[in-house]
């Protein structure tokens, strides 16, 4: 089961390919680094689930998107400073024996995400 996120860039209709992204537990309002990654042409972490179902803890956690750099490598025009430059989605893991993904559709001006399937 495990941990999963896939990132979509709604304002061109594609994965957000290059977008570098940041995953941290978080303890006590305290981040901790997990790992960096840069998401693949589908948009998805690289080396697949972040935590496998054996390493997925009760907790909270933080994902990082590099939102305002990725855009401005697809050759947006961004206003300094970008509307959104990184965007931290805190979540809890109540479940671990559960799957847990957190899909981002992302433009400079927007984003949403839920708890996906």
């Amino acid at each position: 089961m495990g941990l999963s996120t896939h990132v979509l860039d709604t304002m061109h209709g594609t994965p957000a390919a290059g977008m570098a992204v940041e995953l941290h537990t978080v303890q006590g309002g305290q981040a901790t680094l997990v790992r960096r990654f840069v998401l693949n042409a589908d948009g998805r972490n690289p080396d697949g689930p972040l935590y496998k179902d054996s390493e997925l803890r009760r907790g909270t956690y933080r994902l990082v998107f590099d939102v305002a750099a990725y855009f401005r490598s697809r050759g947006i025009s961004l206003p300094d400073p970008a509307f959104l430059d990184r965007v931290a989605l805190d979540f809890g893991i109540a479940a671990p024996q559960e799957h847990y993904h957190v899909p981002l559709l992302v433009s400079p001006w927007s984003y949403s995400t839920y708890r996906g399937s």
